[in-house]
């Protein structure tokens, strides 16, 4: 470079503006990472000792919970029973009603109530249970019952489609929706209430192979986040729960571990966060699961998912084949 000649800078008289850009991203991205951890901090170590989640007993005398024959949702009932609510199941199968309302009040010694119903219906099932629900003060509601593939598929292949997929919005979207509709003018009433809606991990990212089952936990999710906005100032919490792997008949994954936890000690987890968390993935090792999911790009998301999904499927289809040759 010539002597005379001025040396030139990058960007020149814009470097100023581009390192406090830079300065705000930085505190913004650190700002977030100890929202977080301070908020998993508090949900997951502070909240039970020090008493900061919801007291559930105080919201009445009763907690209804769908799909509360199996995994989650039968976990909800147990949990909420040994905290001195009475029960309402509600699901499909008499049998199954029976056995766990038995178990339940032998166990915890509180009243239960069974429900049999098949929300995969529409229409008059509504009409029977808000019947039944009459004059009982459902102070909890847990909107858990939901169903998904039997194995990640391509939109596609799915048997019997019409059929499987009106099925799936029935019980995954519509059964939360009108169960909210039928408790929510009494918890209004009252002043207060809890609305807990099990969504899924497959409702934060697109879930490829997964794809009908993660749009409507999605629904969901965004149900419960704007229903919470509308009624925070009455009285009545909503919370949306979302859950990566647990060990359900749901998951197909019998055996717990490090990031697969039980029913019982995912719920007993996710409770203590009532009255914390709008949001929450329930427990420890699933919020830093969620933390990544939300910190990676969605292009990374989607190459890991559907890797992960067609791994899944190949194996799916090797043990049907093998089925079909025995």
């Amino acid at each position: 470079m010539p002597k005379n000649m001025p040396e030139t800078v990058p960007f020149g008289a814009l470097n100023p503006v581009f390192a406090s850009l830079g300065a705000v991203v930085a505190f913004y991205a650190t700002f977030r990472l100890v929202s977080s951890v301070f908020r998993g901090f508090k949900a997951f170590f502070l909240a039970s000792p020090l008493g900061l989640c919801a007291n559930v007993k105080s919201y009445g005398d009763w907690a209804a919970v769908t799909g509360a024959t199996d995994g989650i949702g039968k976990a909800y009932a147990e949990q909420l029973a040994a905290k001195g609510l009475n029960i309402i199941l509600l699901s499909r199968s008499p049998d199954k009603l029976k056995d766990v309302a038995s178990e339940i009040e032998s166990k915890y010694k509180v009243q239960t109530k069974i429900i049999a119903v098949d929300f995969s219906k529409s229409g008059e099932i509504y009409e029977m249970i808000s019947k039944e629900l009459e004059g009982l003060s459902v102070g909890v509601l847990v909107n858990n019952v939901g169903m998904s593939y039997s194995y990640p598929m391509y939109f596609h292949e799915l048997p019997d489609s019409k059929k499987l997929l009106t099925d799936m919005v029935n019980l995954n979207c519509l059964s939360a929706t009108m169960m909210t509709a039928i408790v929510l003018p009494g918890m209004l009433e009252r002043k207060k209430g809890i609305v807990v809606n099990v969504s899924s991990a497959s409702g934060m990212n697109p879930s490829p192979l997964l794809t009908v089952y993660s749009a409507t936990k999605a629904y969901m999710d965004f149900f419960t986040r704007a229903l919470q906005t509308e009624y925070a100032s009455k009285g009545i919490i909503f919370q949306s729960v979302l859950p990566f792997f647990v060990s359900t008949k749901l998951s197909k994954i019998r055996r717990a571990s490090l990031t697969v936890p039980t029913p019982t000690g995912y719920v007993r987890s996710a409770l203590a966060t009532l009255g914390i968390e709008d949001r929450t993935n329930g427990c420890l090792i699933h919020s830093i699961q969620g933390w990544v999911a939300n910190a990676a790009p969605e292009w990374l998301i989607n190459k890991v998912q559907m890797s992960m999904h067609l791994g899944i499927r190949k194996s799916a289809l090797k043990r049907l084949g093998q089925k079909k040759a025995e």
